[in-house]
């Protein structure tokens, strides 16, 4: 095990983050795309830094496939955007670059500040990025060159004991982004993370907010569940925390009214997730998006 050191406000050298070598993670770049570890190697050729980040890590640790590989670096999207010419700039306040391969699209992000909070548009350093994503198990990064997994947060080891935890207050997660309390239970549900009773209150507590998010991102964020290999996992712990009611009105009014309903809804649930985990939706070249009682 190793360390990354920095000092403190009064120059004292102190411990920043742990770094976990190969023998000591599961991560192997064999499970990492190709297209993702190129535009690393470039852009550290290019005297730049670079990690995959987030969601990608969390799965890769777990032993999910990931479904996209995120790059964080700490070059500007106009230097990314000179090195790739498969690339577009995108965003309006904070802007991306994505990278695109055939038909495969890689969002490669500049650390971000979190001067301004967690949804700042600043520029910073990759100690200020790490402070404004969600939970601790996304909070990490992998070089896949030295092959070392960066955890400034202990999100590492709080994956290994399936412990969910936010990085970011509890005070002002949900209010920054309500949709955070969806991402919760997802990762609740699909990490087997388990969290703590103060979590789950500020989330039943927080539950209103979501109706402040637009009817377009709820629907994505529907989606992406219900093609969710555990989407009865997560539907319950939305009933079970008061967020069902925002993600499909109609139907949690009728849950609610008849437990019949609720045990019809939840079995074509757990009949979807067969289905998802034997990978028939990739086979009929189509997804599964709707429920029927």
């Amino acid at each position: 095990m190793l360390y990354r050191y920095g000092t403190d406000n009064n120059g004292k050298l102190i411990k920043k983050a742990v770094v976990y070598t190969k023998s000591e993670h599961s991560v192997s770049n064999k499970n990492i795309d190709p297209d993702a570890l190129q535009i690393i190697n470039r852009l550290r050729d290019a005297g730049f830094t670079a990690y995959v980040v987030g969601g990608a890590v969390r799965d890769l640790i777990v032993g999910n496939v990931p479904k996209d590989f995120d790059i964080v670096t700490d070059a500007t999207p106009s230097k990314i955007k000179r090195i790739f010419r498969n690339s577009r700039i995108i965003g309006r306040r904070f802007r991306l670059v994505h990278v695109v391969f055939g038909t495969k699209i890689f969002e490669v992000s500049t650390f971000r500040s979190n001067a301004e909070g967690s949804v700042g548009n600043e520029f910073g350093t990759i100690e200020q990025d790490v402070m404004r994503r969600d939970f601790t198990i996304n909070a990490l990064y992998y070089d896949p060159l030295q092959e070392q997994i960066i955890d400034y947060v202990g999100g590492f080891q709080d994956i290994k004991k399936h412990v969910l935890k936010p990085v970011i207050s509890l005070d002002t997660i949900f209010v920054e982004d309500p949709v955070r309390m969806l991402r919760a239970i997802k990762y609740s549900a699909t990490t087997h993370a388990k969290m703590s009773f103060t979590l789950k209150r500020k989330i039943k507590q927080s539950a209103a907010l979501l109706g402040q998010v637009s009817p377009s991102r709820i629907t994505e964020e529907l989606l992406k569940i219900i093609n969710n290999v555990h989407a009865s996992e997560i539907i319950k712990e939305a009933i079970d925390n008061d967020l069902f009611m925002y993600l499909q009105p109609a139907a949690a009014s009728m849950i609610f009214d008849n437990k019949n309903i609720e045990y019809s809804f939840m079995k074509n649930l757990q009949k979807l997730d067969e289905l998802n985990s034997t990978d028939v939706q990739a086979r009929l070249g189509k997804k599964l998006y709707f429920i029927i009682f």
